[in-house]
Formats: C-alpha cells, structure tokens, sequence
C-alpha cells in the first residue's frame, strides 16, 4: 500500500512538473517568436545607438523638417516604455498614437505597421519585456517650429495614413502573401523606397519606385527593366539580403545597415517569400532615354578615367567579376533616374557588410582626393551610358554639392 502511494505520488509529481513545463513551453516560444519579429522590424535601426545599451534609443534619424531621435523602447519605467500596457504598445503600432496620447511621427513606421498582426504585436511586446531596463532620457522631438507642434499630425495622419492590418490575397500563393506582408509591414520597406510628398508621406501610387533617403539613392524595387529588379532572379534578391551582395550590387548606406542588423538573419522561407512578392509586382517608373552617343565629349573623357581607375575591378566592359565586384554593364542601379549612390561611393568610398554568411566584404575606394568633380561627374556619365545603360547624365555641379553635404 506505501509503495502504490508512493508510486501516485511520484506519478502526480511528474504530471505536475510536464504540465509546468507545458505552460512554460509558449512563453519561451512566444519571447523568440517576439526577438524574430524585432529583427525583421530592423528596431536596432532607430533604437539602438549604442550596442552596449540594446533599444535605449538615441539613434537621430535626419528628415527633411530636422531631427528626431530613436526612443528609448527598454521596460525602464522613467525614461522607457516600462509604464505602458500591451494596448498602449499596440495603438502606438496600429494608429501612431504613444502611452499618454501623444502622436507619433512618420519616422516611426506605424504607417507600414499598421497592417502587422495583433499576434505578432503580442509577440514583440513579449520579447521587448524581457529586455535589460535602461534608465536614459531621450528627447525624441528635436524638430523646429511648427513641425514640433504635434497637433498637426492629425492633419497629417488624414492625408497621408490608411489604418488596417494586412488582409491576405487569396488569389494570390502563401509565399506571395507572407512577402506582401513582410515588405508591406514588418519590413517596412517603403519607409525607404517610396518617393515622399512635400509633407514627408508616401506618395500616392508609387510604392517602392525609389526615393532619396540621406543622400543615398534607394532604388525601385518593383519588376521594372530598367531601372528596378526585372533583371534580378529571385536568388539574387534572396543573395543580396542574405549577404549583401550580388552580381548587380553591394549594399551600402542605410542599406548595409539594414542587411546586417536585420536581413541577414532572416529564414530562408522568409526571404523567398519577399523574393516571390517583389518579382511578381508591377513594373513602374520605368523610363528608358536615349542613350548618349559615344563621340559626345563627357563620354570620350569619361572612357579615358574609366580604362585608367575603374577597369581593374569592373573589368573593361563593365562586366565586374562574380561575387568580388558588381556588374556595371547592363545594371539596373546604374541606371537609375537618380545618381546619389553613384556619386556618393565614388567620393566617399564604401565597404560591403560582413555577414554571418559572407564574413569579409569587398570594398569601394574613395576618389574625392584623387579626381575632380568634373571627372567624377564625366565617369559616371559614361558608365550611365555604356555597355547597355541609358541614363541621365552626371553634372560636376551634382558632385560638387554630394562633395560639400559629405563634408558636412
């Protein structure tokens, strides 16, 4: 009889303890569900100025009004968001709206999160709760008169701001979906990639048609020939996230950014996703001009700069060499309607990003200390406009104006 007790008892233990570790099971889940949510959100890109101090903010994010600043998101109850509630955390994702009712600007992407869901909402707020609480105060509005007048979001949010989660598209395959739901919201990539207003929202049918985002160019991402990603496969979509890199580009700016804190650690099954959607989207903004003929005087210099500075990398057609140094020739970026890449990685230089994938990146050289703006300006009119690009061409004063901004 003491032995059937004892064996009850050690059996109602066992369950106990299984039970216990059932119910801890979907906490544990739920909190690496809400640090995979945070890294496909990129929050480090605005919240983490400091990695010794993860999400405490401090980030300035530089707009065309003036500067805001990334806020402090660890659970710190003075200097954080460590007094808020899941649905405080929620309406501030959904509508723009923060703890004590104040709006929030555009920098903060809610236009885009908006249409994440309230599970994954659930899971990020679950996740930023267990992070270390750091006590630093932020002033996040250091925007000039009457922009820092936050009342006038409301005009703002009218003009420029649709609420909704996402609603999938049944005509359309899951992965489509799961890419439209990732570039659309958490993703966020119209934040970059979408041309702005006069009032800094996104402009109304041009989503992901490319815009100017801190003297970076940040490309058309739709299925245009030109000038978007009609010629990428969805492997080079998938390399360059993965690695950043590919045979038409090395991220660089924001970008680089973006790749190492945030897509590179992306699933497999996630970045095929964003693969699928982008390559089945809508060609746009593609306009294709003629041409500059080879006798015109910018190509006949720009040829001689070409041969002498750039053809040891990118080969004496533009032909670049696989995975080391992209291709010029027939290339997409090069194309673009806009050259601010262009002329900022020729003045400035620019190393790719390390990845977990690909540890050692290859790298740009600066040449403002080396060619003229008039020569810049000359060679990038040539590479605009050879071996199958056709784009405007790059005028000394353009350069000389990145060259002042970059010295800034």
């Amino acid at each position: 009889m003491k032995t059937l007790k004892s064996f009850v008892l050690s059996a109602l233990a066992l369950t106990a303890i299984g039970l216990s570790q059932a119910q801890a099971q979907p906490e544990y889940d739920q909190i690496a569900r809400g640090r995979y949510i945070a890294t496909l959100g990129d929050c480090t890109a605005c919240h983490t100025a400091d990695p010794a101090k993860p999400f405490a903010g401090g980030i300035k994010i530089n707009t065309p009004f003036g500067t805001l600043v990334g806020a402090n998101i660890t659970p710190d109850r003075e200097t954080g968001i460590g007094r808020w509630t899941f649905d405080d955390f929620q309406r501030a994702m959904t509508e723009g709206v923060g703890h004590d009712g104040k709006r929030l600007y555009g920098a903060m992407p809610f236009t885009a999160y908006t249409k994440v869901s309230r599970k994954d909402n659930q899971d990020l707020w679950a996740y930023l709760q267990t992070l270390q609480p750091v006590h630093q105060e932020i002033n996040s509005n250091q925007l000039p008169f009457p922009f820092n007048v936050r009342t006038s979001l409301l005009a703002w949010n009218w003009l420029n701001f649709d609420k909704g989660e996402y609603v999938p598209d049944s005509s359309k395959s899951a992965d489509w979906n799961r890419g439209a739901y990732l570039v659309e919201g958490l993703g966020h990539c119209g934040t970059c990639h979408t041309p702005k207003n006069v009032l800094g929202g996104d402009k109304s049918g041009q989503f992901l048609q490319g815009a100017v985002v801190e003297e970076w160019w940040a490309p058309n991402l739709t299925h245009a020939e030109h000038t978007g990603l009609g010629k990428w496969s969805e492997a080079d979509i998938v390399a360059y996230l993965r690695t950043g890199v590919n045979r038409f580009d090395i991220a660089s700016g924001p970008m680089a950014d973006a790749v190492k804190h945030s897509t590179q650690h992306w699933t497999d099954a996630d970045l095929k996703a964003v693969a699928t959607y982008l390559k089945q989207s809508e060609p746009a903004n593609d306009d294709r001009p003629a041409a500059l003929a080879a006798e015109d005087r910018r190509m006949k210099i720009g040829s001689q700069i070409y041969e002498a500075r750039c053809s040891a990398c990118h080969v004496s057609k533009g032909q670049g060499e696989q995975a080391i140094f992209p291709q010029l020739a027939n290339n997409p970026l090069v194309n673009a309607p806009n050259a601010s890449s262009l002329m900022h990685v020729v003045l400035a230089g620019s190393r790719g990003v390390d990845t977990d994938a690909r540890p050692t990146a290859p790298a740009m050289p600066a040449f403002a200390g080396t060619l003229s703006d008039d020569e810049i300006a000359d060679v990038l009119t040539y590479i605009r406009n050879s071996w199958g690009n056709a784009a405007s061409p790059v005028s000394a004063s353009d350069v000389k104006e990145m060259h002042e901004t970059l010295r800034k």
